[in-house]
């Protein structure tokens, strides 16, 4: 019968294998964890998510951009709306009232047509009848006399009311040429542009009041010189008479 005997073995000896033995269980543990690790990171997982990213920061940038546009064009519509910080209107219609009250006031002779016509053909009959007498030819030709010179007071009105009104003009169109070349938006060049119209209207309408004060009054005076003509020529007829009293010596 075989008889196995068993060496004790030494301490020295019992130790160093144990130790080599949790080495191996140790380095065997942490290489399945490195490999575990290294199968997690996959590389085109991360292109993907990359690519998306991407992609997600473009739409972000093409909104922001979308957003500075329509901010831009609320500004740009902010500035077509703006009005003029200062408008000439009011003091060019008060110009233009000053004027017709000043023709509103005319004397004499009115410029309403019926009126005129009734005026002119009671005070400047292109004759005289016998039977008008001396005192009304007088208070024909005074009234007459009142009317040229009312015309002409009226009209010398007009050109100083005119003439006044020069240097106010011209400070009024320098200040609408400055508002239209510093216009910021549509609106503020379409108000300057019309008030630059408004103001030649309104000196094409004070031109006109000169023109028709001034015809007026040349008017008024040519037919007193007419009316005055054929009341001289009434007055004579009856100086003369017939004749018989330049005949009695004869």
């Amino acid at each position: 019968m075989l008889k196995i005997i068993f060496a004790p073995i030494p301490c020295r000896t019992l130790k160093a294998a144990v130790v080599i033995a949790l080495s191996l269980i140790i380095a065997a543990n942490g290489s399945r964890r490195l490999e575990a690790q290294l199968v997690v990171f996959d590389p085109s997982n991360y292109s993907q998510n990359l690519l998306t990213a991407a992609r997600s920061l473009e739409q972000i940038n093409n909104q922001v951009r979308s957003l500075q546009n329509q901010a831009q064009s609320l500004l740009n519509q902010s500035r077509n709306l703006a009005r003029l910080p200062t408008s000439a209107v009011g003091q060019l219609s008060s110009t233009i009232s000053q004027t017709n009250g000043l023709i509103a006031q005319a004397k004499g002779i009115s410029f309403d047509i019926q009126t005129s016509q009734q005026e002119f053909g009671r005070f400047y009959p292109r004759q005289y009848a016998a039977a008008i007498s001396s005192d009304k030819m007088v208070q024909d030709a005074t009234k007459r006399w009142d009317n040229s010179h009312e015309g002409l007071k009226q009209s010398l009105a007009i050109q100083s009311a005119i003439v006044s009104a020069l240097d106010q003009d011209g400070q009024t169109l320098r200040t609408l040429m400055a508002n239209s070349s510093g216009a910021i938006g549509s609106l503020q060049a379409q108000q300057a542009g019309n008030e630059l119209l408004a103001l030649q209207i309104k000196q094409a309408l004070q031109t006109q009041a000169l023109l028709a004060t001034q015809a007026r009054a040349d008017t008024l005076r040519t037919a007193e010189q007419q009316a005055s003509a054929a009341a001289a020529k009434e007055r004579f007829i009856r100086f003369i008479g017939d004749g018989r009293a330049y005949n009695v010596g004869k």
